[in-house]
């Protein structure tokens, strides 16, 4: 009898120490995960990446919050920046977003970022756009064509497919009106000189948002448009999943 209990007892101690450890295991892959975090385009929310492929990494999609109506881009980056909770965090900006990730990164130390369809300073924007938002011909936009879709703006934003349509015609439909008037005004007054630094720069050859002769990325996506985080992700995850590993 006496020996049946010391059986039982040894079965039950290996059990609970197989349980032990398998909850150790579970608990150290869950705090070596890495957090990366999401900037999206202007007032756009994160399905523009659902797309990407990021394995084992855990995502955090940054959310656009108000924007006060004379602050400048650094000051708004200063604010939005209490949503990383992570230190050394990995960060992805599309677009405005990426401007805005430019801005977050002078201000928090970053392991590394990767900029997609955006742009790394003030030199590789279009000075004939920047023309026109000093001339504030933003605020005379209606804000019917600014949550429309059209042919010209499938053409602009390189919306081929159905999916691609049905896409933007969502994010522009959600697109908040006065915080989209606020990023142009914003982008105008914007002068960052300085390329930040570990970080990549992603760019479509057919983005016509912004002119992929103005800048200078590490890497090129053939016929990417400006929405080519979302019909051409498979090539952009595999840059990223390298560059965040090396």
């Amino acid at each position: 009898m006496t020996q049946n209990v010391k059986v039982i007892f040894f079965v039950l101690l290996m059990f609970c120490s197989f349980l032990a450890g398998a909850q150790t295991t579970k608990d150290t892959a869950k705090k070596e995960q890495k957090t990366v975090y999401f900037f999206s385009g202007i007032g756009a929310d994160s399905s523009i990446f659902m797309n990407l492929k990021l394995p084992g990494y855990h995502k955090v999609y940054v959310s656009w919050i108000p924007a006060l109506p004379d602050e400048s881009i650094t000051e708004y980056a200063g604010r939005i920046k209490s949503q990383i909770t992570v230190e050394n965090p990995y960060i992805i900006g599309l677009s405005f977003g990426g401007i805005v990730a430019v801005e977050v990164s002078k201000q928090i130390r970053v392991k590394k970022m990767v900029l997609i369809s955006s742009v790394r300073t003030k030199k590789e924007l279009n000075k004939v756009q920047f023309f026109f938002i000093k001339l504030g011909l933003y605020r005379i936009i209606p804000a019917s064509l600014i949550n429309r879709t059209n042919f010209l703006t499938y053409r602009y934003f390189g919306a081929q497919s159905q999916n691609d349509k049905k896409a933007l015609t969502k994010l522009l439909k959600d697109t908040d009106v006065t915080f989209f008037r606020w990023a142009l005004k914003s982008i105008g007054h914007w002068n960052n000189k300085e390329a930040p630094e570990k970080t990549i720069q992603i760019h479509g050859t057919a983005d016509r948002v912004i002119a992929s002769r103005l800048v200078h990325p590490d890497y090129r996506i053939k016929g990417g448009g400006h929405l080519m985080v979302f019909n051409k992700a498979d090539p952009i995850s595999k840059i990223i999943m390298n560059y965040f590993r090396e």
